[in-house]
């Protein structure tokens, strides 16, 4: 009788095993990237759905914060090896799912928000804070309190910070830029190499520096 029930067990398991697809990943759990040059693990304070791909666990060597929850990814998300995350000491980033980051260079101060099902191309640039002083006197202490050998360096002045939020499905081409404060909506495109200075609204395209519409997207197209 025991045996019987040994056996109906491992039945179960064997059924269920065969119902459950197995999930794919090429980050182990040992948080390594599968066949990486590079020989850190991803940070702990990294957070990633199922079916994360990271192309190489480089692109968190300038992740600063040592909070909880400094990056959340989430499921299907792919980054490849051109992308960064410079997160400050309390910046956050969330990614939602199926988004695609080919290149990009997130930088966060405070907080950058990506939503799902979003294309980020090569070498796209996203930033909540302009990380200097704009006052020229104020750079010029700046500039000091950079220096890492000068013997009587100030205090950096303060920054301003401002959150960026990209709604879902948004496409953002190659070498675009996102400024402090930009909300993009939902559909939107940025065309390569704009500098978007200001809110896109949803269901449009923008280019240039800075960014315009040059088109609106009907309910045909959407």
């Amino acid at each position: 009788m025991s045996f019987g029930v040994r056996g109906r067990v491992r039945a179960f398991k064997a059924a269920t095993c065969r119902r459950t697809p197995k999930v794919m990943s090429n980050v182990r759990k040992d948080r390594h990237v599968e066949g990486d040059w590079w020989s850190e693990p991803i940070p702990s304070n990294v957070e990633f759905g199922e079916g994360f791909y990271c192309e190489t666990t480089q692109i968190f060597r300038k992740l600063r914060s040592k909070k909880p929850h400094a990056v959340m990814i989430g499921k299907h998300v792919s980054c490849y090896a051109g992308c960064s995350f410079a997160i400050g000491e309390n910046g956050h980033c969330t990614i939602g799912d199926f988004t695609l980051l080919n290149g990009a260079l997130i930088m966060a101060e405070e907080k950058i928000e990506i939503g799902s099902h979003c294309l980020v191309s090569w070498n796209v640039g996203i930033a909540d804070s302009d990380f200097h002083p704009l006052e020229p006197a104020q750079r010029l202490i700046d500039a000091q309190a950079l220096a890492p050998y000068f013997k009587d360096r100030p205090a950096r002045p303060k920054l301003k910070t401002v959150p960026v939020k990209i709604a879902d499905n948004v496409w953002i081409g190659m070498n675009a830029v996102i400024l402090k404060g930009v909300t993009i909506g939902e559909n939107s495109v940025v065309a390569a190499g704009a500098v978007v200075t200001k809110s896109v609204e949803p269901n449009v395209v923008v280019a240039g520096n800075p960014a315009v519409v040059v088109k609106k997207f009907d309910r045909r197209d959407r």
